[in-house]
């Protein structure tokens, strides 16, 4: 029996047993997609060198990615990961073609000797087709070939959930980090081509065609590449903070220009306030860009996709600038090393919507935004998915995003200290900058960094479906209430202290902290009648459950 399908055995069992009200029954093809595989472990990207010509007419491309890597171990097989619909020209190592078999999406390819562990070479992937086009992006990945509203061609790809391998070759694996990137795209001339980092330069060939070379100067996730094509206008910016400048570039639609100069406005403050509360902004090398495409947005490093057709929501802001741009640092700077942690990216990103109203407004107008948001909670299923399959299903998508926020909205008050709770932010930022993590990693982190364990706490939020639950009596005694309580469906040294009223004078609440445990506790409220008796779910997401 091979690894590779008693692994995928394994998965299929694990599916079938404790799991199976939850996830679908995962396949090889899962496995080759989700897992380091011994042929992926093998070696370690450090620079891609894309080149690829765009036929828009044919909704086609074609060229080269050559991989430069460093053997981790001895190896003579490899994993490159390219869709099964795309088709392989060559794949040289040097002058001499290499012999390759196909699995689905996978490509291993054989070489004559062993690389040896140490080692640094290359490849170069030759390749062309029809990529996979998007359904319904961003969610469904693919290319968007598409038209603006005077009839130019106007392209993009989005496909941070399909991987970025159905548009080219690579190690696609969340763990796996390029330290930079090249990308030279061929596009018709009299329209403009703009990726990731920052423009080496523009040459117009002799076949109608103007070749747009872009470089990405620090480790990117490959899902994170991405070309707009379009008759784009340029808006030059920057932003000045204490010690630094960045360059801010916005591409438009031409005749969006003034629309987007009004609405981009919004940029500064949003990198003040991000600059505030997570550090500097992690990309200053290669600039911040935002580029209009045909979908809502997307978090492309460096050149964040924007969609959203220059509209504000009732709290006055840009949700794709506000809630895209806050990846740059928690999804593009720290990053996960496999889609069932896509908590590290969606909950600190939706979580840094609140914090950017209570820095530029107030911090009641944030929890009044965080109490619109509890409304798209489900509790159906736990927050993290299985692991090594590239699972990131869809129907507990809202509780990563949403239940995610109110778990770190939880836990700044039961810490109980905002300068701690936000030199938390900082300090992970810098501990995992340009690199991947997990959840393990980032608890342990906020544990050290916070001097306490709060493992049980997260493992509740995270690898459960249902969060705390507090049962709770109440009975009039005099002129207060009785109040009995304990937790409920908590995982075992599950400890989180939680406020309650003790008073209410005058439509104000007093209140007071409590620190249930599995045990009933009884206190008394001594000038608190029962019907006035709440739990602060502003600050605390708890399901409250009275006893009769």
């Amino acid at each position: 029996m091979s690894k590779r399908f008693f692994t995928t055995l394994l998965l299929l069992l694990f599916a079938a047993g404790s799991y199976a009200q939850e996830y679908p029954a995962f396949t090889h093809a899962d496995t080759l997609r989700g897992m380091l595989t011994p042929e992926r472990k093998c070696y370690r990207v450090f620079f891609y060198d894309l080149h690829l010509a765009i036929n828009i007419d044919e909704h086609s491309i074609a060229g080269y990615n050559e991989i430069a890597y460093k053997a981790v171990n001895d190896f003579s097989k490899m994993q490159v990961d390219l869709f099964s619909n795309m088709i392989v020209d060559s794949i040289l190592h040097g002058n001499n073609k290499l012999g390759y078999t196909r699995d689905g999406n996978a490509v291993f390819i054989q070489f004559p000797s062993v690389e040896h562990g140490g080692i640094k070479d290359s490849i170069k992937f030759y390749y062309h087709g029809f990529p996979q086009v998007a359904k319904n992006p961003p969610w469904d990945g693919g290319f968007i070939w598409s038209k603006d509203s005077t009839g130019k061609p106007w392209v993009d790809v989005a496909c941070e959930g399909t991987g970025a391998s159905l548009w080219w070759p690579c190690k696609d694996h969340f763990s796996s980090k390029p330290d930079s990137m090249r990308m030279s795209f061929d596009v018709p001339e009299g329209s403009m081509c703009i990726s990731n980092g920052r423009l080496r330069s523009k040459k117009n060939l002799d076949n109608g065609y103007a070749r747009y070379t872009w470089f990405v100067s620090v480790p990117i996730m490959t899902y994170d590449i991405t070309l707009n094509i379009a008759d784009y206008v340029h808006i030059p910016d920057y932003y000045l903070n204490a010690g630094d400048t960045l360059t801010l570039d916005y591409y438009v639609l031409r005749y969006n220009k003034q629309k987007a100069q009004a609405q981009f406005e919004q940029v500064k403050p949003m990198l003040a306030c991000y600059e505030k509360y997570f550090g500097k902004y992690p990309f200053y090398r290669d600039g911040y860009k935002l580029v209009e495409t045909t979908y809502w947005g997307m978090e492309h490093q460096s050149c964040v996709a924007y969609g959203n057709h220059y509209h504000n929501n009732p709290y006055g802001f840009d949700f794709i600038i506000i809630h895209e741009s806050a990846h740059e640092w928690w999804g593009n700077s720290l990053s996960c090393s496999d889609v069932a942690d896509m908590w590290l990216h969606e909950a600190f990103a939706t979580y840094a919507e609140s914090l950017y109203l209570e820095c530029t407004q107030n911090y009641q107008t944030a929890v009044k935004y965080l109490l619109m948001q509890r409304k798209n909670i489900h509790n159906k299923y736990p927050i993290i998915g299985p692991y090594n399959v590239n699972f990131q299903g869809t129907a507990n998508d809202d509780d990563m995003y949403y239940k995610g926020t109110w778990m770190l909205q939880t836990f700044r008050h039961a810490l109980n200290n905002d300068p701690l709770f936000f030199s938390i932010l900082q300090g992970l930022q810098k501990k995992f900058k340009y690199s991947n993590t997990n959840t393990n990693e980032v608890i342990a982190f906020i544990n050290k960094m916070a001097d306490k364990d709060y493992t049980p706490f997260f493992n509740q939020y995270l690898q459960h479906a249902s969060p705390p639950v507090l049962e709770y009596k109440l009975e009039r005694q005099g002129k207060g209430t009785l109040l009995t309580y304990r937790w409920d469906s908590v995982v075992t040294g599950f400890q989180m202290p939680l406020k309650v009223t003790s008073e209410v004078k005058d439509s104000n609440k007093t209140y007071i902290t409590i620190t249930p445990g599995i045990q009933w506790q009884t206190i008394k409220l001594d000038n608190l009648a029962p019907s006035d008796f709440s739990i602060d779910l502003d600050e605390f997401y708890v399901i409250p459950k009275k006893e009769e």
